[in-house]
């Protein structure tokens, strides 16, 4: 009777170890499985993570677009300010602005961000075609405004005889005085009054040395009686530079400068560029 025990102990045993080794067949093949769904996990988190990076890297790239535009119009709007002539603070581009509000903060979605920053980049086109056509409306009104006579031929001096008729200072009698006269030393520097090309430099009977300015806009401005003449024809002149010597040659009692505008080949009256409403009323004496 031992031996049927024996050998039904022994069935028992490998029962039991078939049994262990199912399970854990099955436990190896759960591992395997946490296994791959972790390397799959993993693989994704890598994905998105990519995905994320390449949509900050293109955001950063916009942002570094815009900031180069900003940069742009600050520069646009500094030379801006100086080009309109405005008050030194008005604008002060590099000063933050101030901003506020009340109420907690949220995230904002990506997509949101995105299509804040196509605004933005839109308004920023927009402004800098704006400035950039006001720029030049200003530059060409600079060019004309100093294409203009409105500055003295002279620096610090005032009017000694005005435009039109007067006493003829050689012989008596009247005569029509085609410029007015301001008061110099010999040797005083002659001024361009505005920007141009000169287009006479030479003698005129009764003028002496005489230096003429084409404006290029219709006006000519003359400069007589100089002791010596510092330009060519054909030299570029801006205005407030040097062009002649003030001296007395030609019909001239002193020295002085005598200066003339002509407008369409008609001589005006230079008092209404040069704002010498009150000098004029300060004559000296009359030189010629």
């Amino acid at each position: 009777m031992r031996r049927p025990l024996a050998a039904a102990g022994v069935l028992l045993a490998l029962g039991s170890l078939v049994g262990v080794g199912a399970r854990s067949a099955v436990g190896m093949a759960q591992l395997e499985a946490m296994q791959t769904a972790e390397t799959d996990r993993k693989a994704e988190v890598e994905r998105v993570r990519r995905d994320a990076q390449r949509e900050v890297n293109a955001l950063a790239a916009r942002l570094a677009e815009l900031q180069a535009q900003a940069n742009r119009l600050n520069a646009l709007g500094a030379r801006l300010t100086q080009a309109g002539q405005l008050q030194d603070g008005e604008f002060e581009f590099d000063k933050p602005v101030g901003q506020g509000g009340a109420g907690r903060a949220s995230d904002m979605p990506p997509g949101e961000l995105r299509q804040r920053l196509a605004a933005l980049e839109g308004q920023y086109r927009t402004a800098d075609t704006q400035l950039s056509v006001l720029e030049q409306l200003l530059f060409n009104r600079a060019l004309d405004r100093n294409a203009v006579p409105s500055r003295d031929p002279i620096a610090n001096s005032y009017v000694t005889s005005g435009f039109g008729g007067r006493a003829d200072p050689f012989g008596g009698g009247t005569q029509f005085h085609k410029g007015i006269d301001f008061e110099a030393d010999v040797g005083d520097p002659v001024l361009a009054v505005a920007d141009g090309v000169v287009s006479y430099a030479g003698v005129r009977s009764g003028y002496g040395n005489v230096v003429e300015i084409d404006h290029g806009n219709g006006y000519v401005t003359r400069y007589a009686h100089n002791s010596r003449l510092e330009r060519q024809v054909g030299d570029l002149v801006r205005a407030g530079q040097e062009i002649a010597k003030a001296g007395s040659t030609g019909r001239s009692t002193g020295a002085h400068v005598h200066f003339e505008v002509w407008q369409d080949g008609v001589v005006v009256n230079p008092r209404k560029f040069l704002g010498h409403n009150d000098a004029l009323a300060r004559h000296g004496p009359t030189r010629g």
